[in-house]
């Protein structure tokens, strides 16, 4: 089993990371640049706003679909027809209540404008992600690779032409907009492509409504709608309060800044969120077969820390080359985003190995109480500290709440899998984090090109990796040998 999701997991971050590392770090970035930071802050902080409400959107349903057919295969042909028709009239109910909110809160024609055909496209990746659910819980991890990539991959052209045309440049403000219909045209494309291949794996389906079946879905699938809702509020909201806490003029710019800041966090998290959709299903089954996963989570959070660990600290040390490389403007007030945004990759890629073994489990009581721990921790953050420190003090609020429910989710996992304390492992990562830190304190006293000087950085904590025992290739190869 762990040789398979190795050689899995392998193919689904080498294809996600070059088509979307490519998109977000080179297209993404230059969109940004183009339309400016006031305007794609406004879009930011839209698009997490609608991202919030996606409770309604989805309900759930995407994560216990996962863990659901990953233990019961031959439920996917029983259970599709009336999944895609639920998710029919949770959509609608969530258009109808992201137009109620965001006039409720003061959204004019324009920014509704922007808003409505958002939560389209907020419907259309959803949908994506519940048809990829089937093709996970199918364990058919490469087909759902190819298709996890084939909306960026439709952007990247879109994108293309976009700039070279010009059409971004628009002088009334509204260039964002071909942006955003770019994107409902990508995603349109790749849900007709996962439908179509789902539809292929079932033995029938009709369009139908249920009101037992669907009564039934929303019933089981409640806990993970409202772990969605809650981990959404303290992962999302960020932004949002950024631009409705400060003036007029001073809150969009602000967004901008710290979506600037939050782009390459959103590049790396693809690799722990890529990691964690492949695992549930892996600990989905595992569990229901009372299969030991101690090795698998000792092998994932070796592979996983140890990247983020690397990145995390990295990025500190390199904020502000890195940041105007990316981005031209504001840079310095970026840089110092940057910095904590990225150590709290540790953080959350922590929450991504033990936050999914948990939802495997089926402790979604303990994750919603954690989850709304961390809700109302980082709310009461974001007040206190956006209005005296600007996007700075959101920074900070997001990277406390993301340590403290990390640890949390930790402890919970221990206590309930009765994993013993392995101190020799704590060390290592002790040991190795600290001499990522020397590496890169040294290598900032090259007197080197900073590029170079981080290309340098990056191998010698790769080797480094090797020497203090953090990644031992003998004992990795016999873990997966032995799944």
């Amino acid at each position: 089993m762990q040789k398979k999701f190795v050689a899995n997991l392998a193919f689904l971050l080498i294809m996600n990371l070059f088509i979307k590392s490519i998109f977000i770090l080179g297209f993404d970035r230059a969109v940004q640049n183009e339309v400016g930071a006031a305007s794609y802050g406004i879009y930011f902080a839209i698009f997490n706003f609608s991202f919030i409400l996606t409770i309604i959107l989805d309900f759930g349903i995407t994560n216990f679909n996962n863990k659901n057919i990953a233990q019961n295969n031959h439920l996917l042909t029983k259970h599709f027809s009336g999944l895609f028709t639920l998710k029919i009239i949770l959509a609608i109910g969530y258009i109808i209540a992201v137009a109620i909110i965001g006039l409720a809160i003061g959204y004019d024609t324009r920014l509704m404008k922007l808003l409505l055909v958002q939560g389209f496209n907020m419907f259309l990746l959803f949908f994506i992600n519940y048809l990829r659910s089937n093709l996970a819980g199918l364990h058919l991890f490469k087909t759902d690779a190819i298709v996890s990539i084939l909306d960026r991959t439709i952007l990247i052209f879109l994108c293309i032409i976009m700039l070279k045309t010009g059409v971004l440049k628009n002088p009334d403000g509204n260039g964002i907009m071909y942006f955003v219909y770019a994107q409902t045209f990508a995603y349109l494309v790749s849900a007709i492509t996962a439908f179509i291949i789902i539809l292929n794996k079932t033995h029938s389906f009709k369009l139908q409504w249920n009101w037992v079946f669907s009564l039934m879905i929303l019933k089981k699938s409640l806990p993970f709608a409202i772990l969605t809702l809650l981990m959404s509020f303290y992962n999302r909201i960020d932004t949002v309060m950024i631009e409705r806490l400060l003036p007029q003029g001073v809150g969009d710019v602000q967004s901008g800044i710290y979506a600037q800041a939050f782009r390459l966090l959103d590049a790396v998290n693809m690799i722990a969120f890529l990691t964690a959709g492949q695992l549930l299903p892996i600990f989905s089954r595992m569990l229901k077969h009372k299969e030991s996963v101690e090795p698998l989570v000792k092998l994932i959070s070796t592979l996983l820390l140890t990247a983020a660990i690397i990145i995390g600290i990295s990025c500190v040390f390199y904020s502000k080359e890195l940041m105007g490389l990316l981005y031209p403007a504001h840079v310095n007030e970026s840089a110092k985003i940057f910095s904590l945004l990225m150590l709290s990759f540790i953080a959350v890629a922590t929450t991504y190995i033990f936050g999914t073994l948990l939802t495997a489990n089926g402790n979604m009581k303990q994750l919603n109480i954690m989850a709304a721990f961390g809700m109302v921790l980082n709310i009461t953050l974001n007040l206190i500290l956006v209005r005296q420190l600007e996007a700075f003090g959101s920074a900070i609020s997001s990277m406390i709440t993301q340590y403290l429910t990390a640890i949390i989710q930790v402890i919970i996992a221990q206590r309930i899998f009765k994993f013993r304390i392995n101190y020799k492992l704590i060390n290592t990562f002790i040991v190795f984090a600290v001499g990522v830190f020397a590496i890169n304190y040294g290598s900032k006293l090259l007197q080197l090109n900073w590029i170079v000087s981080f290309v340098l950085m990056t191998l010698t904590c790769g080797l480094w990796a090797i020497v203090s025992g953090m990644i031992n290739i003998k004992s990795i190869l016999r873990t997966i040998k032995q799944g």
